[in-house]
């Protein structure tokens, strides 16, 4: 007998679940190893997508725990860092804000002028000057031009409420501006939207918290939205893609209409396209975007190819199978990858 033999020092149930870890000698309970790594997460200022997972909505908001998710999946995402509720909590701490922000929102009815009044209390704020510099440095192991700015609220997509849609995001943003756009998203968590919206849902503002996300731009030719259940008639085997010349915000926005295509899952094969005359593009030119009149040659062709469709389909696939629920998908293409840059149940089915 080894004479690294141990003696037992816990008892275990039937049923437990357990991690045996064979060099060190040890048995320990699976829940209680989720609830040691929840603890050292929890104290994450700045984390990257490859230290999160779904699990970490409290500290990374929903879209935060979604690119986290994504990214340690193998899905094409581009790189990108979550300053946590951690940072945000810090800072209402910091600049004794939080008395005051409670006493705004219980005391006034009127949205925007108290949507107003705390915006500009946290614009006004010094961003704590500690993580303002791990914020820039981190920043500095993605290097690019610009950046996308997004808010991430902890209360998003659930399968009831969702914030999608609710919160600010700001994109080509130059690095030395990332900082004064985190707290623009921050402010934005109580903006006269918002604030209904949590009125309404009967969602307590103590448990609202907002982490930022901070990711890689992709400088996209063609740009849309995927559906993996359709949205239309409810059907759960077709995929739905939709597609446009340049970045995203045309589709979003409804400044354009986008093709459409339907694919079957069952054996990947197209089964409808719907091809768009598309005039006009929303392209990048510097730190703005500006529209651009499309190519006349261009203009009435088929946005992606039908190799393009099935391999965009494919990913939008391992999406859902992560979830193992109907996914509504946001999706880049820089002329020569495929990138999700967001991904949320579909909560209209």
């Amino acid at each position: 007998m080894s004479s690294a033999r141990k003696n037992a020092t816990k008892i275990f149930r039937d049923n437990d679940t357990v991690i045996v870890n064979a060099d060190k000698g040890e048995v320990v309970l699976y829940e209680e190893k989720k609830a040691q790594k929840k603890k050292k997460q929890k104290n994450i200022a700045i984390a990257s997508f490859e230290e999160l997972n779904i699990v970490d909505t409290d500290i990374a908001g929903g879209k935060g725990a979604s690119l986290g998710e994504l990214t340690n999946a193998g899905i094409p995402v581009p790189p990108g860092i979550v300053i946590t509720t951690k940072v945000f909590n810090n800072f209402l701490s910091e600049n004794k804000l939080i008395q005051v922000l409670q006493s705004l929102i219980k005391n006034e009815d009127d949205f925007d002028i108290t949507s107003q009044k705390i915006r500009n209390l946290i614009e006004e704020q010094i961003f704590t000057e500690k993580y303002q510099k791990e914020l820039l440095e981190k920043l500095q192991l993605f290097p690019s031009n610009f950046y996308a700015v997004r808010s991430s609220a902890t209360a998003e997509n659930g399968t009831y409420n969702s914030f999608a849609g609710q919160l600010d995001s700001f994109l080509n943003i130059s690095a030395e501006h990332v900082p004064d756009l985190v707290k623009k998203c921050w402010g934005s968590l109580f903006s006269p939207r918002a604030l209904f919206y949590q009125k309404h849902n009967k969602i307590d503002q103590s448990n609202v918290s907002v982490a930022v996300v901070v990711q890689k731009m992709i400088d996209s030719k063609i740009s849309g939205i995927a559906f993996t259940a359709n949205p239309i008639n409810k059907n759960h085997s077709e995929i739905v893609i939709e597609a446009g010349f340049g970045l995203g915000e045309a589709i979003v926005s409804g400044q354009i209409t986008p093709d459409d295509y339907i694919i079957s899952k069952e054996n990947l094969q197209i089964i409808h396209k719907n091809i768009q005359k598309q005039n006009e593009k929303i392209v990048r030119n510097g730190k703005k975007t500006e529209i651009k009149k499309v190519e006349k040659n261009m203009q009435g062709k088929q946005k992606l190819t039908n190799k393009q469709i099935i391999e965009l389909a494919q990913i939008c696939l391992k999406v859902e199978d992560i979830y193992q629920k109907p996914m509504d998908i946001e999706w880049a293409f820089d002329g020569t990858q495929f990138f999700i840059t967001q991904a949320r149940p579909i909560t209209t089915l």
